[in-house]
């Protein structure tokens, strides 16, 4: 005999399965027009090219005088509109030089700004205090290439000119042990807010290649970021203890994470105490063999949250995305949502590392754990996958509220998820997850998952995304 009764209970689970389902759709189309439209083209009332401070380049001469000379020339229009620095065609060598507030930065489609093989041509500065030392090494740290702190309205960009850190001999060097400072980024702001980073291709960074650290409103739009991808930390875009930050269409190719989100490195973090937050992440392809595609850690102690990353591509790539953290790194990992993901080759589609045990120094506190949870992830599809996921939390401090939904992959291990110390939830996945995630989404779950709320892309309640449209 037929149940109806249980039969009309089972068409009400599917609608309410296909009513969330759907629902949880419709954010991404929403957001679409976000981030989308910059003016990277601001005509400032002041310009002048580099050739004019007597510039050459041939890719020998050194030229950091003639870009800190421009530099300080251009300061004096700062209260007048600001003003461009144009580089022309040719190979200009340079050291490390200084932005300043108002200004555009504009490379012609033939320039390539060279960074010096001479780590003279790099000051060393002092370590950042959410940090407490070099992230290599005791002490402080080599100054970026292109430097600026404290800065308001500034803009990177051109017509998809080249920046080239010749990235190489620091590599050597920190292979070989030789260096006595932490290795300089490719492009480092500090304290700024109204950045725009756009146009351009960044290749052979020392270390990280861009590094907002403490800015605000930063936009990186359509930048293709290169090293080998051999190369030792040559993370992509990494977003520091900042918020307000969008990334999209971009191109990261390089030896380590293509976005690392970080908020400071242990009781330094911790007492700096500035998170990470409302990040942006749209369109992003790229591949790598030694990190991530999306990495949100390890130095996570300030605290990283509200991150929303959708149309994701990464191939050939060690692993799609990860959280990184460990004991003695305090802080959170809350309210995380990636969506609509493509995987081709990947090792490890999502990883959840604990044990990231390198510390500052020895004054950390082993009972500072790190709290995670309402992380959510779903649309996710991927071909020759070796792992679907590796995803390990803490003993006596479980990830919380993980949430996966509707994942397909086509997975080559035997064991494809292996989990201990998380506890969420999952729907319409496949391989089927492991067992602390099997319970059901839907119907009675969806609340302890995170998804954007809907007040975001509220045209009467804007917050947190709202800066980019005055723009």
């Amino acid at each position: 005999m037929i149940d109806s009764k249980n039969i009309s209970f089972q068409l009400v689970d599917v609608l309410l399965v296909l009513l969330a389902f759907f629902s949880h759709v419709t954010w991404a189309v929403k957001g679409s027009s976000r981030c989308r439209q910059t003016d990277s083209g601001e005509i400032r009332p002041h310009s002048v090219t580099i050739t004019e401070f007597g510039a050459v380049g041939d890719g020998v001469t050194l030229n950091t005088k003639a870009f800190q000379n421009a530099i300080f020339y251009l300061n004096s229009f700062a209260d007048k509109g600001g003003a461009k620095l144009f580089v022309p065609a040719g190979r200009w060598l340079t050291g490390s030089f200084d932005l300043i507030s108002h200004l555009t930065l504009w490379l012609d489609k033939d320039a390539v700004i060279l960074g010096s093989k001479n780590s003279d041509d790099w000051p060393v500065v002092d370590p950042l205090p959410s940090y407490g030392r070099g992230r290599e090494l005791p002490g402080g740290r080599h100054r970026s290439l292109i430097y600026g702190r404290n800065l308001t309205d500034v803009i990177i960009t051109g017509d998809n000119g080249t920046i080239d850190g010749q990235g190489s001999v620091w590599w050597n060097w920190f292979r070989s042990k030789t260096l006595n400072y932490t290795r300089p980024h490719l492009v480092e702001l500090m304290n700024s807010t109204g950045v725009v980073i756009s146009n351009l291709t960044f290749m052979n960074s020392p270390f990280w290649t861009i590094h907002p650290v403490y800015c605000s409103h930063v936009i990186v739009q359509n930048v293709t970021i290169l090293a080998p991808l051999d190369s030792p930390n040559t993370d992509g875009i990494d977003p520091d203890s900042s918020d307000d930050v969008c990334i999209e269409d971009c191109y990261i190719s390089t030896g380590d994470d293509l976005i690392a989100i970080k908020s400071g490195w242990d009781e330094y973090g911790i007492s700096f105490g500035r998170p990470s937050t409302n990040i942006i992440i749209r369109r992003l392809t790229g591949q790598n063999r030694n990190g991530s595609g999306i990495a949100i850690g390890s130095e996570m102690s300030g605290g990283v949250s509200e991150v929303y990353a959708e149309n994701l591509y990464f191939f050939n790539s060690s692993t799609a995305i990860i959280i990184k953290t460990a004991r003695g790194r305090g802080g959170y990992v809350r309210n995380i949502y990636i969506s609509n993901v493509t995987l081709a080759g990947v090792d490890t589609a999502i990883r959840f590392n604990s044990n990231f045990s390198q510390h500052p120094d020895e004054y950390y506190d082993p009972n500072a754990l790190p709290v995670i949870k309402r992380i959510t992830i779903k649309d996710v599809i991927g071909d020759n996958i070796k792992v679907a996921g590796l995803l390990k939390g803490i003993e006596g401090d479980s990830f919380h509220d993980i949430c996966l939904l509707n994942i397909t992959l086509n997975v080559t291990s035997e064991s494809p998820w292996n989990c201990s110390y998380i506890q969420g939830y999952s729907a319409f996945v496949s391989p089927e997850t492991c067992e602390p995630l099997k319970e059901s989404i839907y119907p009675k779950h969806s609340s302890d998952c995170y998804h954007l709320p809907n007040h975001l892309w509220s045209s009467g309640n804007q917050n947190s995304g709202s800066w980019l449209l005055s723009w």
